[in-house]
């Protein structure tokens, strides 16, 4: 489908799941890049936990630049697919490239090995911006409707959380079928590659986008400008806050959790178990909490899923090696926080878009997506590069790959103390600071119904 004249359009059951997969993709990327990567690039790469912290804190800096200009670049984007869908149609085969050329071990040592992680971790930025950043951005293009969009991100991060969890389930598996660690990572990153192609395609083929008003007559702003509109709107900076503390609150737990499995519990055959808890959760509460929204509002699920989240968090500091039950129970009651953290700040999103339309009288979803995504990555480069530095000043030790074998090692205390705080007490800090942030956010049903009465008015005049 291309774009359609018809504004009242209804979404299809169709367009729902095709947006759905469309975050499969993304979520294989946030998902086996957040749970493996630092334990990856450590205990199977090689490398010092100072020189990866290094290389996604240089990859962060990357995605301030590409993050918003590819969201600025797609608005100004005019074709007969629309001015998003282009971008994962061409985008989908160098972002499966960049992530396969990520998972590859190289025959390189010292600075040309840490040079090579560094130039494919900006290439996988990049290309993941390419088509992540136009794809998130559909969802005010696709309807207008405040329900149909909630229930629109409902079905996105229902493929994203079951999507994750399956590829961190049988990523291990992939690993396994390979000879040895560095083939079975190549192996599974082909497998992954693939997928991330397909569905970036299945999305471009069964969704639309919806055109605005004189949409082709306006004079685009320079980029600057836009910017400074973005930044002046109180609304998306409150959404953009909860949003950025809640998925830093995940990452932290994400790019540590294994580690924590492997050193401290003692229990690391039980991590998939752990994820497939907490993944399953999250998944199983989004159409709650999407009904919830119906009677609380949206400020009210994330207050109670937050809460839920915080409890847990400050349990898992107390859990002790052979302790694998109480994680598993508590990754059950994490999921349904983790379930608002995904679901919450992305619906709250459009509102803030259509608040800024009312205000400034521009329409501009591409530069709003792209420093959201922009956040998104920013939480899981502030996990890794955070941890790494901080592991490698207390003394980690990288294990040994023998004949394709993981050896592993004996921590320093020092070193276990602080991935249990990673996955405790600092992510519990950094999310009861989005809870006043959540309080202060305005934009309520009826608040939204009256902006979208006054746009509509505005079109028709």
């Amino acid at each position: 489908m291309a774009t359609t004249t018809d504004t009242t359009r209804k979404l299809t059951l169709k367009n729902k799941l095709a947006y759905g997969v469309g975050d499969i993709s993304g979520t294989i990327f946030a998902a086996l890049y957040g749970f493996f990567m630092q334990a990856f690039l450590l205990d199977v790469a090689g490398l010092n936990p100072a020189a990866a912290g290094a290389i996604f804190a240089i990859a962060q800096i990357w995605d301030a630049v590409t993050d918003p200009l590819i969201g600025s670049l797609s608005d100004r984007t005019r074709t007969r697919w629309g001015r998003k869908r282009p971008w994962l149609l061409f985008g989908a085969i160098p972002l499966a490239i960049a992530f396969f050329l990520h998972w590859l071990v190289p025959p390189l040592t010292g600075t040309a090995l840490i040079l090579y992680y560094l130039f494919v971790a900006l290439l996988l930025r990049t290309t993941f911006t390419i088509v992540n950043v136009p794809y998130t951005a559909m969802t005010p293009q696709m309807t207008r409707d405040y329900d149909e969009r909630t229930q629109l991100n409902t079905f996105r991060f229902m493929f994203s959380i079951l999507g994750g969890m399956v590829a961190v389930i049988t990523h291990p598996i992939f690993v396994g079928l390979g000879d040895g660690q560095i083939a079975g990572h190549a192996l599974s990153a082909g497998i992954f590659a693939v997928i991330i192609v397909v569905t970036v395609w299945m999305c471009f083929a069964g969704t639309y986008e919806l055109p605005y008003p004189d949409d082709d007559n306006k004079k685009q702003l320079p980029f600057v400008q836009r910017l400074r509109i973005v930044l002046a709107n109180r609304p998306y900076l409150i959404v953009t806050g909860i949003y950025l503390l809640s998925w830093l609150t995940l990452q932290f737990i994400q790019v540590n959790l294994l580690l924590y499995a492997r050193y401290w519990l003692n229990a690391e055959d039980q991590f998939t178990i752990f994820v497939a808890i907490l993944q399953g959760t999250a998944a199983l509460f989004l159409p709650i909490w999407t009904l919830a929204t119906g009677r609380i509002g949206k400020k009210g699920v994330y207050l109670v899923g937050a809460s839920i989240w915080l409890v847990v968090q400050i349990f898992l500091f107390f859990i002790q090696p052979g302790q694998a039950t109480l994680v598993m129970g508590a990754s059950f009651f994490a999921g349904m926080g983790v379930s608002v953290a995904f679901l919450i700040p992305w619906s709250m999103l459009p509102d803030t878009i259509e608040y800024n339309e009312l205000q400034t009288g521009e329409r501009q979803e591409g530069v709003f997506y792209g420093m959201f995504v922009f956040l998104q990555k920013l939480g899981v480069s502030l996990g890794v590069a955070m941890s790494g530095f901080v592991l490698g000043a207390v003394g980690y030790i990288n294990a040994d790959v023998v004949d394709g074998v993981l050896q592993i090692v004996e921590q320093p205390d020092e070193v276990l103390l602080v991935l249990r705080l990673f996955v405790s007490i600092i992510p519990t800090v950094v999310l009861a600071l989005s809870i006043p942030l959540a309080l202060m956010y305005p934009i309520t049903k009826e608040r939204y119904d009256s902006i979208r009465a006054e746009l509509d008015q505005r079109n028709l005049s």
